[in-house]
């Protein structure tokens, strides 16, 4: 006979929160939109540790269906670094003089038209406060 496992039993908070809406793989967009008020709802709580759990399920199951529904394709290191420096608030001049990278090579960093060099990593990386990993997992 095989051995069994107990389980913990679900809170009370959980299972209301399931009964309200139960935790299911979304197949509509109208599904996934109830999903998200729901989840705005219980951001905007004090939850217990019942209600923390089905909120992170609950976040899976978004992000599941998301993925499936509207895939995104990868960023590429430009990017990222259009991202970065988008929400610095310098100019390519300004970013160029601080990261010691010569502005005609940073502009084609940032259009994509020239790859980061090890060297580029490095400063910029440093600049942004990032990990150069950042910058490496970008798809080319």
């Amino acid at each position: 006979m095989p051995t069994t496992t107990r389980i913990r039993p679900a809170s009370t908070s959980y299972l209301k929160l399931v009964k309200a809406f139960p935790l299911r793989n979304l197949t509509s967009d109208a599904e996934l939109d109830a999903a998200l008020a729901v989840a705005k709802d219980l951001m905007g709580r004090e939850l217990d540790e019942g209600g923390e759990e089905y909120l992170d399920l609950l976040a899976d199951v978004i992000e599941r269906y998301e993925k499936a529904r509207f895939p995104m394709a990868p960023a590429t290191e430009a990017d990222l670094l259009r991202v970065l420096f988008d929400a610095s608030g310098l100019t390519q001049t300004q970013l160029a003089e601080r990261v010691g990278i010569a502005q005609p090579t940073l502009s084609a960093l940032l259009n994509g038209t020239r790859a980061l060099a090890k060297e580029h990593i490095v400063a910029l990386a440093r600049h942004f406060g990032v990990s150069p990993a950042v910058f490496l997992s970008a798809s080319k």
